[in-house]
């Protein structure tokens, strides 16, 4: 019987032929994301679904079965022009979508022998989204492809939502879904601890998940991943926009999210020669506190507007929303000042595939109006010190956060109880109150206690090729905010 894995390795062994004619891994999903649902949507148009076909005539599946050579390579361009002009699902899917095979004879074997050979619908929905899981990731580890920027760590997604407890009937969001990975999991989460009856599925399905993407690839890869889990029918449940231009409205329960690595934010601008370049880009909004070009304080902004009084989010945020001074000191008054901000994840380095990542998960519920500020005390586990991962010889694995479920007391946590103590200065977990926050300089978050032991055991450090990679990931960082600061003092100058 084929499991995920086979059919991975099934789908992933057609890469190595067309590598050789210069497609990279991401090139690669795209054309197989393209081929499987054009094969899917004229499943769909068969016995015993009968269904209507989402797609015009002209640029189905049989237009491309029946064609050779050139005939082939001009009706399968025609076809991704056409469809990325069509509205709701298919034009999230094919929107600004290119041929990159350029041999119609590789492309002829990839329809006929990979994608033509099977019957995709009557496959379980488990096998084909976990198929497709595990090609976004082996794409995310190739570095070269520089794809891992949309890809957070599933078993780090896993323990976000474990501990969140999404509910059915509650609205979940993504304002920068990537491959979908947050809206996924919250959804087998809810299927897993409820029973639904069909009405209640459809309702799920149709009307509990969205997600806005600003990148044309993460959003076609995000529709697809949902389309084969079953979640995404005929409208697209992503929007393919830019989440920080405008504010929506207080109107999701749930926010789970990651926001791209990067400081800056930007948008692209034509010049008067007709060059493009990058501008960087000062968020200003009515509902934001402080006007920002650091991407992830507009995000974190951007979150709180967007969730209903009492809904709840988890963020994904670099340590330095954490101790940035100017806006981000403002940013997190203000979040303490509205919001209950309980709960903070240190985590360990080297669990991301971009390097010289080192972040946290932010846990916070917006709440209503009050002279008082909302958070009382703040949650820390120390996930990062005398932790090391890395991709192959000690990745990150969900065991790795259970004691960080368990110390988060998802049931009822206002029932915790601290590991750390003076007995036990070791503890990963300790609370701060929120007038001991307020005294540190710059209202600064990035707070650690546990002591780092290759400081004082020389016998016990790391392998080398950890500490070369701290090292690695270290001078990245510094890197990322020395431009950071090159940058602001060149927008000074202009």
């Amino acid at each position: 019987m084929t499991d995920a894995k086979q059919l991975v390795n099934k789908l992933w062994s057609y890469c190595n032929i067309l590598r050789d004619d210069g497609l990279s891994y991401g090139d690669y999903v795209e054309q197989l994301t393209f081929l499987l649902f054009l094969k899917m949507d004229d499943e769909r148009t068969k016995p015993p679904f009968n269904k209507e076909s989402k797609v015009p005539k002209e640029f189905n599946w049989e237009t491309l079965v029946k064609c050779d050579g050139v005939e082939l390579e001009t009706q399968y361009r025609k076809t991704l022009e056409g469809l990325g002009k069509e509205k709701g699902i298919v034009g999230v899917i094919f929107r600004k979508s290119q041929n990159k095979i350029q041999d119609p004879a590789k492309l002829k074997k990839l329809i006929i022998e990979l994608i033509a050979k099977e019957n995709w619908l009557s496959l379980d929905v488990d096998l084909k989204g976990d198929a497709y899981e595990g090609l976004l990731e082996k794409n995310a580890s190739d570095v070269k492809g520089g794809a891992g920027q949309y890809f957070t760590p599933r078993v780090l997604i896993d323990a976000m939502v474990e501990v969140m407890q999404p509910k059915p009937g509650q609205k979940i969001h993504d304002p920068c879904c990537g491959t979908g990975g947050f809206l996924l999991s919250a959804y087998n989460y809810i299927l897993k601890h409820n029973k639904l009856d069909r009405d209640q599925l459809i309702k799920l399905k149709s009307e509990h998940f969205s997600g806005v993407e600003i990148v044309p690839m993460a959003a076609r890869l995000c529709v697809m991943n949902m389309y084969l889990h079953g979640v995404a029918n005929e409208e697209s449940p992503i929007d393919l926009n830019d989440a920080l231009k405008e504010n929506p409205g207080p109107n999701q329960d749930m926010v789970l999210t990651n926001p791209p690595f990067g400081k800056k934010s930007s948008d692209t601008i034509i010049t008067e020669d007709g060059k493009t370049e990058k501008k960087n880009l000062t968020i200003t909004r009515d509902d934001f506190w402080v006007s920002s070009g650091n991407k992830q304080l507009n995000f974190l902004q951007h979150i709180k507007s967007i969730l209903k009084i009492n809904g709840s989010a988890a963020v994904v945020l670099p340590d330095n929303v954490l101790f940035e001074g100017g806006a981000g000191e403002t940013v997190r008054k203000k979040l303490m000042e509205t919001c209950d901000l309980h709960t903070i994840l240190r985590l360990p380095t080297g669990i991301f595939y971009a390097q010289g990542v080192k972040a946290n998960v932010l846990f916070f519920e917006k709440k209503g109006a009050s002279p008082d500020a909302q958070t009382k005390e703040v949650w820390f586990y120390d996930l990062r010190t005398n932790v090391h991962f890395t991709p192959k010889e000690n990745p990150f694995k969900f065991d790795d956060l259970k004691d960080f479920i368990e110390c988060y007391n998802p049931k009822n946590r206002y029932e915790r109880k601290e590991t750390y103590s003076e007995e036990n200065p070791e503890g990963k977990w300790r609370k701060y109150a929120y007038e001991e926050i307020l005294k540190r300089d710059k209202t600064n978050l990035d707070i650690f206690w546990v002591k780092d032991k290759s400081l004082d055991d020389l016998d016990n450090l790391p392998k080398p090729n950890v500490i070369a990679q701290e090292l690695v990931d270290d001078l990245t960082s510094a890197l990322e905010e020395l431009k950071s600061i090159s940058d602001d003092l060149g927008d000074d100058e202009k």
